[in-house]
């Protein structure tokens, strides 16, 4: 997987355009970066299986840093930007990074790593558009390197690291494959290669720390196709950066189309969206009703996949197939999917237990035997804990996460089916649902949502959402009640750390 053809081919052509800046830089410009900081990387000592920390926002330097790494055999690890210092720091002395490229947005976050990192910072620091003692400020310090090149090329891979919704983030590390970048397939590409063509124009909505964002941009970048990056996603301006760069593609979570959703009207009508073909989301269930909502806005062009930063194995559904199977994620791409119970049995359709993918890639949890081991079954067949069945016709309906499921009275009680439907009132933009402990029950159904607008977040409207969500569900599945906060503690790509509510609302004092 590679620009450079496309660099050689068409070196003007843009590779990356940021929103809304308008940022540039051109195929030539991003194979030429890439060769450069490749032969920095060499320079001072890093070779293949190396680890290189990424604590940048969305910016012009994000991609060449990955292409370097990815050309040069390293691990490049993409931090999350709302870490804390000691957060950030925990991933780079678990990672083991022997680099860290940095940014001036995140000068405060890189300046307090030093005191949190056992060992101190690794030896090789750079830091963008930004000057800072001990740091070699980038792109100038990779002036004088060739722009061509070096010669031993090597494939190094991502080494992304979980949301740390449940505990501290975990490394997922494969084995490196140990042979030239052009002998290696692109990452992603059969999943991309069926909906976009060198004419398209691909909109990355979501930071590129995340695992989706990052490889579908790269992906696409490989096939010769610009990339239209937010800087950060707004849903107004994300209609904007469709209609101003004539946007064909894009990559999307369910909670970027429930916020364009709650635009007004008027605000949604008044962008011309007549140049998108086809998108694709996923990263976290999408309600039935949402997906309706963006298909009738939209037209059938909504695709959707399941997969995991684990890479164990993928589904996919187009938008027509969906209409024919609402709710469905899709059929399982190149390897046989399962579905066990808790006891390791396969199951009927219809009947929802682990989701297990056979085959795969292999992958282990950085520094935790424990947790890769409990990730695979007898068979080595691998999960990552979601919940889900299948219907007759082979297509996967999610349930939810494992950890996530609400055992109250005795019953198992899986929260997205209310938090899906929270979600399609037109007063609530958010919502997340959890079991908190019940002297009687065990567990009670608590909801925490946030509402369009702050002054509906009222008493009277919280009794008057309990009834109308016991109108459209079993009772046993709605919360017996429901507060309200101003913003629910999710991820970028639309993952709730509920754990975070789960212990406010366990106080006793709320």
């Amino acid at each position: 997987m590679q620009i450079r053809e496309h660099a050689q081919a068409n070196p003007g052509k843009p590779a990356v355009i940021m929103y809304p800046s308008g940022t540039t830089v051109t195929f030539g410009e991003l194979e030429a970066r890439a060769n450069q900081l490749a032969h920095f990387f060499r320079r001072h000592g890093l070779r293949e299986g190396d680890a290189v920390a990424i604590l940048m926002e969305n910016n012009e330097h994000y991609h060449a840093v990955m292409w370097a790494a990815r050309r040069s055999g390293l691990y490049y690890v993409p931090i999350n930007t709302h870490l804390t210092p000691a957060e950030a720091a925990y991933i780079i002395d678990n990672s083991n990074a022997k680099a860290i490229v940095g940014s001036a947005a995140l000068r405060k976050t890189l300046e307090g790593l030093e005191a949190e990192l056992p060992d101190g910072l690794p030896p090789l620091l750079l830091i963008a558009c930004d000057e800072v003692d001990g740091w070699h400020s980038y792109p100038e310090c990779v002036a004088g390197e060739l722009d061509t090149p070096i010669e031993d090329e090597i494939e190094g891979d991502l080494l992304q690291y979980s949301s740390g919704t449940t505990g501290r983030p975990k490394g997922i590390k494969r084995e490196l494959q140990h042979v030239a970048p052009s002998e290696t397939p692109g990452m992603m590409s059969a999943l991309v290669s069926f909906w976009l063509d060198p004419d398209a124009i691909y909109l990355s909505p979501a930071p590129l720390y995340h695992t989706a964002p990052s490889v579908w941009s790269m992906t696409i970048q490989s096939g010769g196709i610009t990339t239209v990056v937010m800087e950060k996603f707004d849903a107004e301006g994300c209609l904007d950066a469709i209609q101003r760069n004539g946007v064909t593609h894009g990559q999307f979570v369910p909670v970027m189309f429930t916020r364009m959703l709650k635009l007004p009207q008027p605000v949604r009508d008044s962008y011309d969206l007549s140049s998108l073909k086809r998108v694709m989301h996923a990263a976290a269930p999408c309600p039935v009703e949402i997906k309706k909502q963006m298909i009738d806005w939209w037209g059938p062009i909504v695709d959707e996949y399941y997969a995991s930063s684990e890479a164990i194995g993928s589904t996919l559904i187009t938008a027509d197939e969906w209409l024919a199977h609402p709710g469905s994620v899709g059929r399982s791409m190149m390897t046989p999917l399962h579905i066990l119970d808790e006891d390791g049995n396969e199951l009927p359709p219809g009947h929802a237990g682990e989701i297990y993918f056979e085959g795969g890639l292999d992958f282990e949890y950085l520094n935790d035997p424990e947790k890769t081991a409990k990730s695979r079954d007898k068979h080595g067949w691998k999960t990552v804990g979601d919940i889900g069945y299948l219907d007759e016709d082979g297509y996967l309906y999610l349930t939810d996460r494992r950890h996530h499921m609400i055992i109250s009275g005795g019953v198992n009680i899986y929260p997205q089916e209310a938090e899906n439907m929270l979600v399609t009132h037109p007063k609530v933009m958010d919502a997340a649902v959890f079991g908190i402990p019940d002297d009687d029950m065990g567990q009670s159904v608590k909801a925490v949502v946030q509402t369009v607008d702050p002054t509906d977040a009222t008493d009277e409207f919280a009794d008057e959402l309990l009834v109308w969500l016991r109108g459209q569900l079993a009772h046993y599945k709605c919360p017996r009640s429901i507060a309200f906060e101003a913003q629910l503690p999710r991820t970028d790509t639309g993952k709730l750390y509920k754990q975070e509510l789960v212990v406010k609302y366990s106080s006793g004092k709320l």
